[in-house]
């Protein structure tokens, strides 16, 4: 715009600014002076992280300058010397992001369209539908694509995929997916709805684009999985194996940073998140989720009121990302029904039965870890999780590298013992019996 009208344009960062008040007089001086020389227009920049404090100084000290002062923030601003006029800049359609990578990537930009994808739509439909990048951002990722000298069709997603990352590694903790599908331990009605929630996601855009279903209302076109059962039951690494199988990256949030006993600020950190995981197309992992989501309060008092609220913004947000959003919880009964209405996928978890203990028993130790007689069959006596094996198989481990001896029925009795004490559990006697 500034150089439609032959300005310069000069730009400043609301958190750039001195907090001193001679300071913030003597730049506003100078700024005046070099817009009576050169013709120089200001641009303000507001973070969405910026305190408001920041915000009300940054404005006075611009919309005090005598010239033109354009304003860029997540949300309209207000000032009190001058008339701010709002224009909304709406993120690139997915439409526009297919025409710009095939500007980009010119030659390339063929291959990369006759590349099936994920969900068979066509590699660059597919990306330009799941990652929300802008066109810098798009120009980054395929830049990456050429210097790697690899084909765009094997490299572009995951180009796109760590271009996206940084903006949601500030807010949340990344989880490398390292598991799949077979390392769960589970029954088939479960790992056959963990399947349906992959084919639900890859599938978005022939459901919702080519064949219509997303025209009548964008509401409720995100993915969105409870994952209830009690502790150690592999929840989360289930997510790590829906991220895997999705070649997504997993988000776990946690809930401590984002609820906040300010009016107003979880919605904002509630915000930042969802917008970051929108460019990033991200799975995001809310772990013990009735914190947050349990059942409404009935509102008695202002703060009862502004949780409502907060609930009612993350069910909003959850409906129209389209990502995948996973749930856990120790317990279904804590969430609010109406909360759980909203949700596509319910995965219940069940305490592992006999030979699903066995089979998490013989995947305890990896090869290269030394063993002597271990019996399988008495250690699925155990009644525990599949963390607490794990945890069991860790602590004797190291009980065994301590003695210099290959692990033994012997080190994982005392590491069970060790385990059922900090469960305070007795370690029945038939669970152990014919152990050593």
């Amino acid at each position: 715009a500034c150089e439609q009208v032959g300005l310069i344009l000069f730009q400043l960062r609301a958190s750039d600014l001195p907090s001193a008040l001679g300071e913030r007089t003597l730049l506003q001086q100078l700024i005046e002076r070099e817009q009576q020389l050169l013709g120089l227009a200001v641009l303000l920049r507001v973070e969405d992280h910026d305190p408001p404090e920041v915000v009300r100084s940054g404005l006075a000290l611009v919309t005090a300058l005598p010239g033109p002062v354009l304003c860029s923030s997540h949300a309209p601003l207000r000032a009190s010397r001058r008339q701010l006029v709002s224009v909304a800049v709406p993120r690139l359609r997915a439409e526009e992001r297919v025409e710009v990578l095939r500007e980009i990537l010119g030659a390339d930009a063929a291959a990369a369209e006759s590349d099936p994808g994920l969900g068979g739509a066509g590699l660059l439909t597919e990306v330009a539908h799941h990652f929300q990048l802008s066109r810098a951002g798009l120009m980054a990722a395929c830049q990456v694509v050429h210097s790697s000298g690899a084909a765009p069709a094997s490299a572009l997603w995951d180009a796109c995929r760590a271009q996206a990352r940084p903006h949601l590694d500030e807010l949340a903790r990344r989880i490398e997916p390292r598991l799949s599908f077979d390392d769960l331990v589970l029954p088939e009605p479960q790992l056959r709805q963990l399947r349906q929630l992959v084919a639900h996601q890859r599938k978005q855009v022939m459901v919702y684009s080519r064949w219509g279903m997303a025209h009548h209302s964008q509401r409720g076109l995100g993915v969105t999985a409870l994952l209830v059962g009690q502790s150690g039951t592999g929840k989360t690494l289930a997510a790590e194996a829906l991220a895997h199988e999705l070649r997504q990256d997993l988000y776990h949030i946690d809930l401590s940073q984002i609820v906040s006993k300010y009016i107003g600020e979880t919605e904002k950190n509630l915000r930042r998140v969802f917008d970051a995981a929108e460019e990033a197309g991200a799975v995001l992992l809310f772990d013990e989720a009735d914190a947050l989501f349990g059942k409404r309060s009935e509102v008695k008092d202002s703060h009862d009121r502004y949780a409502n609220i907060e609930v009612s913004y993350l069910l909003q947000r959850m409906e129209a990302y389209q990502g995948v959003t996973l749930l856990t919880s120790n317990l279904r009964s804590a969430l609010d029904s109406a909360f759980l209405r909203r949700i596509r996928f319910i995965v219940q978890f069940p305490f592992p039965d006999a030979a699903q203990r066995v089979e998490l028993w013989q995947r305890a130790f990896p090869a290269a870890t030394p063993t002597q007689g271990l019996s399988i069959e008495k250690l699925a006596r155990l009644s525990v999780t599949g963390g607490q094996i794990r945890n069991i198989a860790l602590g004797a481990a190291f009980l065994a590298a301590a003695s210099d001896q290959p692990v033994s029925m012997q080190h994982i009795l005392e590491a069970a013992k060790s385990e059922y004490e900090k469960i305070e559990r007795p370690l029945c006697e038939p669970e152990i019996r014919g152990w050593v």
